[in-house]
């Protein structure tokens, strides 16, 4: 019995060793180990890049989040349409309608080449525009000097303006609209104005184009609210156009600032690039409901001329940010687990660096967006990001309809969570073992069966 023990243990040895005489090397055998050795190798490496990098899981659930409000973020550059009629509302489910919102928004004026080339200034409320009251003699007397051709500011066409200009190397001229509010209560001052010019012996020449008989000449001159008063030296528009109030006395002394200006050989650093681009970046704090931001052509002292208004636009921004974390939205894209995450989930800013043009008036983009609350892993907790399913459509608006962008959203009942794959050391050193194990197990298999093969050859 004491002799069968050892034998009993000896057959339980897992890693026999056969006698050095019995061993044969192949040219076969180290090429294959060689391989076997690169391929372990390779699978470790990729192995242990697996296991450093961790993958990331997507759960979809109820939304849970309890916020009640958002942040929208938003930059949009506007390439026909100034800054100074250009205004941003809201309106939410909840009764919420804000015209024209001031707060955290800003503008800057744009160059012909479509850049940024000075900051107008924060959108604020547009200052209410005095005019003149006439009594009902004047009007009367003006009304006979009309009938009888007697009227010091001249109607100008097409034909004609050319002529006016070669004439009057100082112009003031008032493009109006009959059926413009505004300019019906401009016009006798206009006229009265045009008379104290010619008694003060003004060198100045007045006169009035009428935008609907005349569109063409109005389109030429880039004429996209009424009425413009617009200064005219040689020919060539001065920018920017009259914003002051339209009284005798604020018209004459406009009239006499510039004639000044001219003397003094000031008029280069008052001449402004007659263009009407502007950049429009801010945030605003909304309810968390379905709602719309729209920018569009508005003014308290001007009709918008509907056949001017052009919206291409271009999207810098439009995001949705935690209130008081306005980069949030950035998480996404800056974690270093991001490359792990598809880019479908990564869906923070979907319209960024989209170009919207309109080639034809009475048209305006609507873009409408789904919202949806995607909680990622931070650190040691998980920060909450927002994500954007958008879609944009082209709208046609009514000829006397002034168009509008709008940005329409809804938040999804539905969450994304984001989770990332723990996986555990054990599994990685599993994996080692398997790798080791399986690549010497095969390559040993295929070796044999070469040599199988090739054997009577060799010998």
């Amino acid at each position: 019995g004491g002799r069968r023990r050892p034998q009993v243990i000896g057959t339980a040895d897992f890693y026999r060793r056969l006698p050095s005489e019995m061993k044969e090397s192949t040219k076969i055998g180290v090429i294959m180990s060689f391989l076997a050795l690169f391929i372990m190798i390779v699978l470790f490496l990729f192995e242990t890049y697996a296991f450093l990098h961790r993958s990331i899981n997507s759960i979809v659930a109820i939304d849970v989040n309890a916020e009640q409000i958002l942040q929208v973020n938003f930059n949009v550059t506007l390439y026909d349409v100034h800054c100074d009629f250009i205004e941003v509302g809201v309106w939410d489910t909840l009764g919420t309608n804000l015209q024209n919102v001031t707060k955290d928004i800003h503008k800057w004026n744009l160059n012909k080449e479509g850049s940024v080339e000075k900051y107008h200034g924060r959108n604020h409320e547009q200052k209410q525009i005095a005019h003149e009251h006439h009594s009902p003699q004047e009007l009367q007397k003006q009304q006979e000097m009309m009938e009888e051709g007697l009227l010091a500011a001249v109607d100008l066409t097409s034909d004609n303006i050319e002529d006016f200009h070669s004439k009057n190397d100082l112009a003031f001229i008032d493009f109006f609209a009959p059926w413009c509010l505004w300019c019906q209560r401009l016009a006798p001052t206009w006229e009265k104005f045009a008379q104290e010019v010619n008694w003060q012996h003004l060198d100045v020449g007045v006169g009035k184009v009428d935008c609907v008989a005349h569109d063409d000449l109005c389109k030429e001159e880039r004429i996209m609210a009424f009425p413009t008063l617009r200064w005219y030296q040689g020919g060539k528009a001065i920018m920017p156009d009259y914003k002051g109030d339209r009284s005798v006395g604020s018209l004459l002394d406009y009239a006499k600032s510039k004639i000044d200006a001219l003397e003094d050989d000031e008029y280069e650093d008052e001449e402004e690039e007659h263009h009407p681009g502007c950049l429009v970046a801010g945030h605003m704090m909304v309810n968390r409901v379905p709602s719309h931001i729209h920018m569009e052509a508005k003014s308290v002292n001007h009709e918008l001329n509907s056949m001017m208004t052009n919206l291409t636009h271009r999207i810098n921004d439009f995001s949705f940010g935690v209130p008081g974390v306005p980069f949030m939205s950035q998480l996404l894209h800056i974690m270093p687990f991001s490359n792990a995450i598809p880019e479908a989930e990564k869906r923070s800013n979907p319209l960024k660096d989209k170009y919207y043009p309109t080639y034809h008036f009475h048209q305006a983009f609507h873009h409408h967006m789904k919202v949806i609350s995607t909680h990622v892993p931070f650190l040691f907790s998980s920060g909450l990001v927002y994500q954007v399913l958008a879609e944009s459509q082209l709208v046609i608006y009514e000829e006397m309809e002034i168009p509008e962008i709008k940005f329409i959203w809804d938040m999804s009942p539905m969450s994304v969570y984001l989770e990332e794959e723990d996986r555990y050391w054990y599994d990685y050193v599993t994996s080692l073992f398997a790798i080791i194990g399986g690549t010497y197990t095969t390559l040993g298999l295929i070796n044999k069966l070469i040599l199988k093969i090739f054997k009577p050859k060799a010998y």
